[in-house]
C-alpha cells in the first residue's frame, strides 16, 4: 500500500490512524481533506501527509482526491443537526464516494459507521448510519464496515469532556444515566482499520469494535470524575426533563453537549450484538478504560487536553 486517502483523518480517530498508518508503513502518502488547514495543522510534522483544503462533498473535487490512491478510509461524521445534516455527511456523501471511487478505478474502502446503526433505529444519527452502510454495500465497492462503540483515548470528548464539567460544577444533572456502552480505545480501532486494510479476507464483511466493559453512562461518568479528581454527585434526569435540557443546549452557541438526537440514539445500547465479529477475531485484544485513561486523566491532564482540542477545533 503506497497511497491512501482518508476522509476525516483531521479529526480524533483520523489523528491517531495517520500516527499509525506512518509508523507501519514507512514511505506511505496520506491525503488528508479538510475544511480548514487549522483543523489539520497537528498533522503536519507526520512524513508523507498530505493536507488539502478543500470541500469533499463536491463530487468533482471528491474523485480527483480518490484518483491514484490505492485504498481509502471514511471516517467522517457528525453527532450533532437536522435530519438533512446526517442525511448529507452519513449518507449522500457515502453515495458520492461509490460514485468518485468507480470513477477513479479505485475499490477498496474502509468505513466506520456506528454500533446500533439500522433503518429502523430511533435517531437520525442512527438511520443515517444504517443508510450509508448499505448505499456502499450495494455500491459494488470492495467495502468493510466498522462499528464502533463510544471511542475513548487520549484526546477523546468523552472521558476528557465529563472530567472537565465536574471540575466545575458542584453536581451532574445526568441524562439517559442508565443507558449501556462498551467502550472502546481509539488505538484498537486503529489497529482494526489498519488490520483489515491490509487482510483482504475481510472484505464484504461487518466488524463491531468494542471494549471488553459494558457500563452505563452513569459509571462512565463517575470513572471520569474519581480519576480527574474532580468525582461530584450525580441526579438522573427522568426522561421529560432530559429532552428539556437537550433542547436548551441545543439552542446554545457551539457544539451542543447534548441534543433530543444523541438522546434518541441512547435509546440503544451502544454494545455489542455478539451476532458480528469483534476485535478478537482480528488478533485484537480490547483495552480497558483502566489501563489508558488513568494516564491522561490525572487531576489537570484531563482539562488540559480538552481545551487544546477545543483551541484547534474552533
Amino acid at each position: 500500500m503506497n497511497k491512501l486517502l482518508v476522509l476525516g483523518g483531521s479529526g480524533f480517530v483520523g489523528r491517531s490512524l495517520c500516527e499509525q498508518l506512518v509508523r507501519r508503513f514507512p514511505g506511505i502518502q496520506l491525503v488528508v481533506p479538510t475544511r480548514r488547514a487549522l483543523h489539520a495543522g497537528h498533522l503536519r510534522t507526520l512524513p508523507g501527509v498530505e493536507i488539502v483544503v478543500t470541500n469533499v462533498h463536491d463530487p468533482v473535487r471528491l474523485t480527483a482526491l480518490v484518483r491514484g490512491c490505492d485504498a481509502v478510509v471514511n471516517l467522517v461524521a457528525i453527532l450533532h443537526g437536522k435530519a438533512a445534516d446526517f442525511d448529507a455527511v452519513h449518507h449522500r456523501l457515502p453515495e458520492a464516494l461509490t460514485r468518485a471511487m468507480h470513477g477513479a478505478g479505485v475499490l477498496r474502502l474502509v468505513h466506520v459507521s456506528a454500533l446500533g446503526a439500522a433503518s429502523y433505529a430511533p435517531s437520525n444519527y442512527l438511520r443515517s448510519k444504517a443508510a450509508g452502510e448499505e448505499a456502499l454495500k450495494a455500491g459494488g465497492l470492495a467495502v468493510t464496515i466498522l462499528r464502533p462503540s463510544v471511542i475513548f483515548g487520549q484526546r477523546d470528548r468523552l472521558l476528557n469532556l465529563f472530567a472537565r464539567l465536574q471540575a466545575v460544577a458542584p453536581m451532574v444533572p445526568l441524562a439517559a444515566s442508565h443507558v449501556h456502552f462498551q467502550p472502546v480505545w481509539v488505538e484498537d480501532v486503529v489497529a482494526a482499520i489498519v488490520k483489515v486494510l491490509e487482510d483482504p479476507s475481510w472484505i464484504g464483511r461487518t466488524v463491531e469494535c468494542c471494549g471488553p466493559q459494558v457500563l452505563s453512562l452513569s459509571e462512565i461518568v463517575r470513572l471520569a470524575g474519581r480519576l480527574s479528581g474532580h468525582e461530584r454527585p450525580q441526579i438522573p434526569l427522568p426522561d421529560w426533563v432530559a429532552r428539556i435540557q437537550a433542547f436548551v443546549l441545543e439552542c446554545l452557541p457551539g457544539q451542543p453537549l447534548m441534543s433530543r438526537d444523541n438522546l434518541d440514539s441512547m435509546r440503544v445500547p451502544s454494545v455489542a450484538s455478539g451476532r458480528l465479529p469483534g476485535l478478537p477475531d482480528l488478533g485484537i485484544k480490547p483495552t480497558p478504560i483502566g489501563a489508558v485513561a488513568p494516564g491522561y486523566l490525572a487531576p489537570g491532564q484531563g482539562l488540559a487536553r480538552l481545551d487544546g482540542w477545543r483551541a484547534t477545533h474552533r
